[in-house]
């Protein structure tokens, strides 16, 4: 499951938040770094989000046209299976 963190922009609509996120791209020839950023639209269950939060976004199913990203709530770091059932396994030995 890919996350990624961003800043939201705008609110477009109800449980819809306009999410930019900021990354950067090496230039094949030149080498030189450069920023580039996207927009994504996420679903925000509880509609806590504000213009200028950051926020940290999870690709999901497609909800609608637009939207195939949801916001993550607070202090939920997505973690992915493989990695959840080790420490499982891990603490059971104990």
């Amino acid at each position: 499951m890919r996350t990624k963190k961003g800043n939201v922009i705008s609110k477009s609509g109800a449980k819809t938040a306009v999410v930019e996120v900021h990354s950067y791209r090496t230039h094949p020839k030149y080498k030189k770094r450069y920023r580039v950023s996207k927009k994504y639209h996420a679903h925000d269950e509880e509609n806590k989000a504000q213009v200028g939060d950051i926020v940290t976004i999870s690709e999901t199913k497609p909800i609608s046209k637009l939207k195939r990203w949801r916001i993550l709530p607070k202090g939920v770091s997505p973690e992915p299976k493989a990695e959840a059932k080790s420490r499982t396994n891990v603490s059971e030995t104990e």
